[in-house]
């Protein structure tokens, strides 16, 4: 991602209000304020975004079961998201709602502009509606002519006179601008699920409806007060009413984004609805839209049925907020699935934290503390440990280039890198040794060299950190802003002669686990479910499983084996997958590779042979034959199958 304007607009999705705020919702908005706490700590005049989307007939569906109207369900939701991204210290700039009056007068003037281009034209609609998923499906769409293909629910026959947004117009276009940037939309991936759905032709998409009545009214200007505008066409423009689109706002110097952050499960909406509306609209496109995974817990999908939704209130509690957030972004690539447990958080805690971090903070200060009295002098650095400083700000220079390519988990791994070569130059030049062989001037050059680079760390641990990094910069005399980032960061000046500053230990050590809600059980299948119902699944159990379609790009035996295949497989992922398949009798290395093969991607790594295996292969035995499923013609590395 390229960041070369002075300014930066975040945003993460508005989250909509049918349920209150869980954990998914919370790692997409330390995300964002991430990135915007970077974005102002390097210089840029910067807008960060977030909100609620508050209308839709689920909404009204769900109000009505709660006795409540509407208005007064949506603003006890919203409520509990604005709490607690202040509770978090959000550093949001504007919290929008879809029931702002601001926001419903941008959008009738978007809808204006649209219709009187003739993007916006009349007509009857039927169709298969999901209520869940607010959208519409065409029959081929469907699982068993019922079931909507994004969640699984069944979907009810829609007949009604609506207005219809010609997307298909814009398909061309939308083509053209995923080819001509790379970037924009992340991961490359994802990208290439969006070009392959496009290409399969966009049907104009129906963006009113009449049967409910909790939405934005049509403008005056169009008179036909029975039709509310679609929840998506509403929502996805609060990236623009919320600059003051309606009134042509001052605030819309912000725009294009710089990065919008959603959801998978939401990409489509955002990669290929919104940047068609922006088309219509002639106004610029965001510069990057980015789709994390989602988030099991224990290896398993998160429902309020199984008792093991995580409440981002409850860890951060638990645990500290600080170190949840640092748990959420270096736990799991950008882009992938993650999987939440207090032990994962409680090990990265004691390990990453504790043991690597906050030691080094007390052993810079008790051998400043022993040897110096607390005194720093940074002078002979440079004469005694020039390479360790270059390598470090080598490592350093690079991870501009993470953050703004959404591989957060990367820039933090960087930044562990630096603490590693600080732990390990303290064992390698033994300070003690120093003192006892009275080489003062080397030992102060030592822990010099280790106080700049923990300060270099504190300025950049900062966007993700913030508490935690004006500690550990308090020691070393200094606040952290744009003036210390350009001084540490981008000039590479070391510490001027100074006293440190006593600071109690950061990362007190975790011997237990601390959320008081019990860790769910992973109860084990009972043999007699498999045989009942001759073997009968529910929609949901099948789209437990993810098929992909992956191309072999290496296949080699196993020395050893007689029946194993070792195969690296493109699923469109950061880095192939590896499979171990028990097919060496029935196909050689040589007439797989490049030919491509259905793979259950989302099992569980295991060991075959001594090598991890990532997946497994679909195929069919007959007698004593043994055929791979394969896809009757190419298609893109990653495409699912169902």
């Amino acid at each position: 991602m390229e960041n070369k304007c002075k300014r930066a607009y975040i945003t993460t999705p508005i989250y909509y209000v049918n349920d209150i705020p869980h954990i998914g919702h919370a790692y997409t908005t330390i995300i964002c304020d991430t990135i915007a706490r970077y974005s102002r700590l390097i210089g840029l005049e910067t807008y960060f975004l977030t909100g609620t989307d508050e209308h839709g007939q689920k909404i009204e569906e769900a109000a009505k079961k709660r006795g409540k109207s509407a208005k007064q369900y949506a603003d006890e939701i919203s409520g509990y998201f604005k709490n607690l991204w202040d509770e978090f210290d959000i550093s949001y700039d504007k919290f929008i709602r879809t029931t702002d009056e601001s926001h419903k007068k941008g959008v009738q003037k978007a809808f204006d502009v649209m219709y009187k281009k003739g993007d916006i034209y009349k007509d009857m609609y039927e169709g298969h509606y999901c209520v869940s998923c607010e959208s519409f499906f065409t029959q081929n769409q469907l699982i068993e002519n019922e079931f909507c293909p994004d969640c699984g629910k069944t979907t009810s026959i829609v007949k009604e006179e609506s207005y219809f947004f010609k997307l298909s117009k814009y398909e061309d276009r939308l083509l053209k601008w995923y080819e001509e940037k790379e970037n924009c939309v992340l991961p490359k991936g994802k990208k290439n699920e969006v070009i392959s759905f496009v290409k399969q032709g966009l049907r104009d998409l129906s963006v009113t409806r009449t049967s409910f009545d909790w939405g934005v009214k049509l403008p005056k200007s169009i008179n036909d007060p029975k039709h509310v505008m679609y929840v998506w066409l509403d929502a996805l423009l609060n990236y623009i009413t919320a600059l003051g689109y309606a009134d042509d706002g001052e605030l819309m110097k912000f725009w294009p984004a710089t990065v919008q952050v959603v959801g998978k499960d939401i990409l489509r909406f955002h990669a290929i609805y919104w940047p068609a509306f922006l088309m219509s609209l002639d106004l610029p496109l965001p510069k990057h839209i980015a789709a994390h995974g989602w988030w099991t817990r224990n290896g398993e999908k998160m429902s309020k049925s199984k008792g093991n939704v995580v409440d981002p209130r409850e860890v951060a509690n638990a645990y500290g907020l600080e170190n949840f957030r640092y748990f959420m972004l270096r736990e799991v690539p950008f882009g992938q699935d993650g999987d939440f447990s207090q032990k994962a958080l409680v090990d990265r805690i004691n390990s990453d934290l504790s043991n690597d971090l906050g030691n080094l903070v007390n052993r810079v200060l008790g051998m400043s503390g022993k040897y110096f009295k607390f005194t720093v002098n940074s002078k002979d650095v440079l004469k005694y440990h020039k390479k360790e400083l270059k390598e470090c700000e080598e490592i350093i220079d690079s991870l501009q280039e993470n953050i703004f390519e959404m591989q957060l988990n990367r820039y933090l791994e960087g930044l562990w890198k630096v603490l590693s070569i600080a732990n390990q130059s303290i064992a390698i030049y033994e300070p003690w040794k120093k003192m006892k062989e009275e080489k003062d001037e080397e030992a102060m050059a030592l822990v010099a060299l280790i106080a700049n680079l923990l300060a270099k760390i504190s300025v950049l641990l900062y966007p993700v950190m913030p508490k935690t990094s004006l500690k550990i910069a308090t020691v070393f005399g200094f606040d952290i802003d744009n003036t210390t980032y350009k001084k540490y960061i981008e000039n590479n000046e070391l510490l001027d002669e100074i006293i440190l500053e006593k600071l109690p230990p950061l990362f007190p050590k975790i011997e237990k686990m601390l959320m008081t809600s019990p860790e769910p059980k992973v109860e084990p299948k009972k043999e007699k479910e498999k045989i009942e119902n001759d073997g009968i699944i529910t929609i949901e159990q099948f789209f437990q499983t993810k098929l992909k379609i992956g191309t072999v790009i290496e296949a080699k035996e196993i020395e050893g084996s007689d029946k194993l295949l070792i195969l690296q497989v493109d699923l469109n992922e950061e880095k192939p997958r590896q499979i171990v398949a028990g097919i060496k009798q029935f196909y050689s290395p040589k007439n797989l590779l490049n030919t491509q093969i259905c793979v259950v991607s989302n099992l569980k790594p295991a060991r075959i042979f001594s090598k991890k295996s990532e997946g497994m292969l679909l195929a069919v035995k007959d007698k004593d034959t043994l055929t791979l499923i394969r896809p009757e013609k190419d298609v893109s590395n990653g495409s699912c199958v169902g």
